[in-house]
């Protein structure tokens, strides 16, 4: 079965779609530079909430006192 995607020569080069830099100047309000930053901050603390269950071996919500 032939491959459905065209074939690209090899001297045409293009900037990936995706990319861990990125052009974008950090800006006030809502931009994809704030929308991204706020992601990965929420992906940060996720993975920390998870850890301190896995460690604690009791909710969150329980270790941090909010649920007695």
């Amino acid at each position: 079965m032939p491959d459905p995607t065209p074939a690209t020569s090899a001297t045409t080069t293009s900037a990936p779609s995706s990319s861990a830099t990125t052009q974008d100047v950090p800006a006030f309000g809502w931009s994809g530079y704030a929308e991204r930053v706020n992601g990965r901050f929420a992906m940060v603390g996720f993975a920390a909430v998870l850890l301190i269950e896995a460690l604690s071996g009791d909710t969150f919500l329980r270790w941090a006192g909010l649920v007695p």
